[in-house]
């Protein structure tokens, strides 16, 4: 399996080439980068062609593979609003994350939903968002690109059962599960999941989570938490998993240049 750590683990604002370097020097195979609104670091809305080649040849002087996007936008921009023109935009964010994937050679971008909120009924995210990706599916199909859907702590897909059944409607190769691992601790066991997810899981994002302290302060980094990696790993094993482990851990406020190297060793225990 390769290595691989988010831009989203370093300090915002951090230069690409500083993520490159700490990354590469810290012993990662792989970085994932986002796509941020204008004006954000590396990868935005506005960024070209030529942009994004540019960030493809950087990381290679770095020995390093990019494969999936990753984007917060899609928070602001959900697909399940009730607004159309909300929804819109979000099409858009997914469409720029397609494209420039297409561009950069990457093979996965992950995609939040929707978000149900006391406006937004379960229902109604699960239809509007599966009507949104519908339209996304004939340019991920095109360019050869998963739409990889992330469990997030956003009131939705709360089962691995509903999950898969959400995923197996869309009858596509190029729309699956970007499976979080540390995301779903609060109410279930990831093992299972993965089980049940098997070859719909196309990328793995790993954190870890502290369950007795139960709420977004409960995530820590690999290993100071409550997931059983030895299942974890046992599990994505039956599945024939071979692909990326994707860290994505809240950035060190002293050096960001020690997540890296501390993930890259918990990492290599977790994988063996």
């Amino acid at each position: 399996m390769l290595k691989g750590i988010n831009q989203w683990c370093y300090p915002e604002g951090t230069p690409l080439e500083k993520v490159f370097e700490y990354s590469r020097a810290a012993g990662f195979d792989v970085v994932e980068l986002n796509v941020y609104a204008a004006g954000g670091t590396g990868l935005t809305m506005e960024t070209t062609e030529e942009e994004a080649n540019q960030i493809v040849k950087l990381a290679s002087t770095y020995e390093l593979t990019l494969k999936s996007l990753s984007t917060g936008l899609l928070w602001e921009f959900p697909l399940s609003h009730a607004d159309e023109s909300v929804r819109e935009q979000g099409r858009k964010v997914v469409e720029k994350q397609i494209q420039l994937a297409a561009i950069m050679g990457i093979d996965t971008v992950l995609v939040v939903p929707g978000v149900v909120t006391e406006n937004i009924t379960y229902s109604e995210c699960y239809n509007r968002s599966q009507t949104e990706l519908r339209k996304l599916l004939p340019l991920a199909e095109k360019n050869q690109v998963t739409i990889g859907i992330e469990n997030v702590w956003n009131k939705f897909l709360l089962s691995p059962l509903e999950m898969a059944q959400y995923i197996d409607e869309f009858d596509s190769h190029y729309l699956g599960a970007y499976f979080d691992v540390g995301n779903v601790l609060q109410f279930g066991y990831p093992e299972q999941w993965i089980q049940i997810l098997g070859q719909r899981i196309k990328k793995i994002h790993v954190k870890d989570f502290n369950t007795s302290v139960g709420n977004i302060t409960g995530f820590v980094p690999l290993l100071a938490g409550d997931v059983n990696w030895g299942q974890v790993m046992q599990a994505l094993k039956e599945i024939g998993y071979n692909d990326t482990i994707t860290s994505e851990i809240t950035p060190y406020k002293f050096d960001p240049r020690l997540i890296a190297v501390d993930t890259s060793r918990n990492l290599d225990h977790i994988i063996g």
